[in-house]
């Protein structure tokens, strides 16, 4: 059986006309908590593995960069390319 449509009011809503808004694109978790891909975590020890790997530096090469420059990836991928 094929369900039908309703009729009604359509759901009120802010209209969006022209452009898109610019930002930092973030992403949910599993846990439907928002991701800001543009920092590196210096307390999760997969994102400090893999950016060592990325750049051939030892792990703690890449806390001191995050201790030093903060945690935008950005900067952190600056300072380690300096190395």
């Amino acid at each position: 059986m094929a369900l039908k449509k309703k009729a009604g009011r359509k759901k009120a809503g802010k209209k969006r006309a022209g452009k898109k808004k610019a930002g930092k694109k973030v992403t949910r978790t599993a846990r439907s908590r928002k991701s800001d891909r543009s920092k590196v975590s210096g307390k999760q020890p997969h994102e400090i593995y893999y950016v060592a790997r990325k750049f051939g530096v030892r792990p703690d090469d890449v806390r001191q960069a995050i201790k030093k420059v903060g945690t935008s990836r950005e900067r952190v991928y600056a300072e380690l390319a300096r190395m």
